[in-house]
């Protein structure tokens, strides 16, 4: 009868154990879900004082909501239980079947772990059409539209997207909305336009009355033939569905659901450009363009400079134009032009100018041709090509060298021819002097001084002729000795220049262009920079190098038409000496 005493109280107590274990575990709404459907999911312990809990990673799941929290505490009969819960809201990125790691929490000192969740993404499923169903109502009254402009243009042509949130406002309203999927516009050159705020307008969706907002907008402009696809929008949008019940004070209960709305693909068949009428000089310039091209000057004085202007106005590609380039004669300086936009987008596409500006100095006195400037572009209105040619430019330098002819006499010089009426002025007295009184040379003081003036010349020249041997070893002194001089003889005009801003570097770039002239036996001023850097690496300078002399001319291009002070213009001289130096060394 002990015995069977003694059985029942280890009964009672291993019973009693089991009830008090802790238990920690995961448990989820649905372990099959379509790509547009959400995921609850669940993580319970049943004893209190756990903390230091840790969720576990939702690779290939978003997190829409949570983590909130839920606790639950009953005593029946004796028995109490508790409960604490942490509660997420997911949703898959991807199809597939993935593995929801462990959470895990502290209690007592010791770290405890959930269960793994197995998941079965499929893809994304047709909300079913039940009228009762609140997701199902919100689907068939919120709408998200991409409205495209053009569906069929050419490379080139601008066409815009504008997207639209429409709202059946009898039925629904919009509580919550984030932007959940961007859309990709691969193949296409694409600039938003900014939606500063969203403004509900009147409008209708298949018939029926809505209330809609503009999202976003984009310009886009295609640069290649064929079929392009524009990914959709995609947006998680939660919406308040009417119940059809109302509370106390006569308001409309409403139940929240959440739902992806999405505009779907939106394919454009753009057309190649004809190639009937296609001129050889056309660029990929399409729109409707004025071209010309002008100058701040035709008359200059000696030193100065005029401004030439290459511009294209109107509407099309303007951001994707290449603009054509003028010609010069010989014996025009001419600079890398300054490019400037002035470009507005809208939704009918760009609009505004760009220009390209030279900076032209002429070398020598008279006048100078600038051919006419050809532009060719694409008109999609009317689906032709237009070539538009610009009247040559005659600039007249009034003053400066005089132009040196091949057989190195001067162009347009004259020969001086005396006449009869000349003055002549003929001397008709001397002032001669006797040299009787003076004393004689021979045997005097100075005589004796320079005859023994070369010996003391003898130790002296032998300690000059060290020291010259000595420098003439120093081969990296040399060098930079000779650099040194060969960059103050470029710069030296510069010099003289400092303190009136403009003069001084038109005259600081010119010096640069002629010291590589000099070295390397090109034309500089008829190439860019990116070809000379090219050139120089080529003649092993080194790239340190080379990027200080692009900044150089950089710089002389921008002080030209910014503030600068004398201080400055004196740091960039010093900086363009020791960039030559540095050139002239290694070349």
């Amino acid at each position: 009868m002990k015995e069977k005493h003694f059985y029942i109280l280890i009964l009672l107590f291993t019973a009693q154990s089991i009830f008090a274990q802790v238990t920690f575990k995961a448990a989820v709404s649905k372990t099959h879900l379509g790509l547009n459907e959400r995921l609850r999911i669940e993580f319970s312990i049943n004893k209190q004082g756990a903390d230091d809990f840790t969720p576990p990673n939702f690779s290939n799941f978003k997190t829409l909501a949570g983590p909130s929290q839920s606790s639950s505490f009953s005593s029946i009969n004796g028995k109490t239980s508790y409960k604490l819960t942490y509660i997420y809201i997911i949703q898959p990125t991807a199809k597939g079947t993935f593995t929801i790691p462990s959470a895990s929490i502290t209690y007592d000192g010791q770290t405890i772990k959930t269960n793994t969740v197995r998941i079965v993404v499929t893809s994304a499923i047709d909300i079913p059409e039940d009228p009762d169903d609140p997701r199902y109502l919100a689907s068939q009254n919120i709408h998200l539209v991409a409205e495209v402009s053009n569906t069929n243009p050419y490379v080139g042509e601008s066409i815009s997207v504008v997207y639209k949130l429409y709202v059946n406002i009898s039925k629904v309203n919009v509580q919550n909305y984030r932007e959940v999927a961007s859309p990709a516009y691969s193949g296409f050159w694409n600039q938003a336009i900014d939606v500063k705020k969203w403004i509900a307008k009147n409008g209708s969706y298949g018939g029926k009355p809505h209330r809609y907002v503009i999202i976003k907008k984009s310009v886009l402009i295609p640069h290649k033939a064929g079929k392009l696809v524009i990914d959709p929008l995609e947006m998680e949008i939660t919406a308040g569905v009417p119940i059809g019940r109302r509370d106390f004070f006569g308001n409309m209960l409403m139940n929240d659901v959440s739902f992806t709305a999405t505009t779907g693909k939106k394919i454009i068949q753009v057309k190649a450009l004809p190639l009937q009428g296609k001129p050889f000089n056309f660029t990929g310039a399409v729109g409707d363009y004025d071209f010309t091209v002008s100058t701040t000057k035709k008359q200059l004085k000696a030193n100065e400079s005029a401004q030439v202007k290459v511009e294209i106005a109107g509407a099309g590609n303007l951001k994707l134009v290449k603009l054509p380039k003028i010609e010069t004669p010989n014996g025009l300086e001419v600079y890398e032009p300054e490019h400037k936009e002035n470009i507005k987008t809208t939704l009918k596409g760009l609009k505004g100018r760009v220009y390209d500006q030279y900076a032209i100095v002429p070398q020598f006195r008279g006048k100078f041709k600038i051919p006419s400037v050809v532009f060719s572009y694409f008109n999609p209105k009317d689906e032709k090509y237009h070539t538009v040619s610009t009247e040559p430019i005659i600039l007249n330098a009034l003053s400066g060298k005089i132009p040196i002819a091949e057989d190195g006499t001067e162009v347009n010089k004259k020969t001086v021819v005396g006449t009869e009426s000349d003055i002549r002025y003929i001397q008709t007295k001397t002032n001669f002097k006797s040299t009787e009184s003076e004393a004689d040379f021979y045997g005097s003081n100075l005589y004796y001084l320079l005859l023994i003036l070369p010996l003391f010349s003898i130790p002296l020249g032998i300690f000059i002729g060290k020291k010259k041997k000595q420098r003439n070893s120093d081969i990296i002194g040399n060098k930079r000795r000779k650099a040194n001089r060969l960059a103050r003889k470029y710069l030296s005009q510069a010099k003289k220049q400092l303190g009136k801003k403009e003069a001084f570097y038109i005259a600081l770039e010119k010096a640069l262009h002629n010291y590589l002239k000099a070295k390397l036996h090109i034309e500089t001023s008829d190439i860019s920079k990116e070809r000379i850097a090219n050139i120089l690496q080529n003649k092993k300078v080194d790239s340190q190098t080379i990027e200080e002399f692009k900044t150089v001319l950089e710089n002389c291009d921008f002080a030209r038409y910014a503030p600068s002070t004398e201080v400055m213009m004196k740091q960039e001289y010093e900086k363009s000496k020791e960039v030559i130096a540095k050139i002239d060394k290694q070349l």
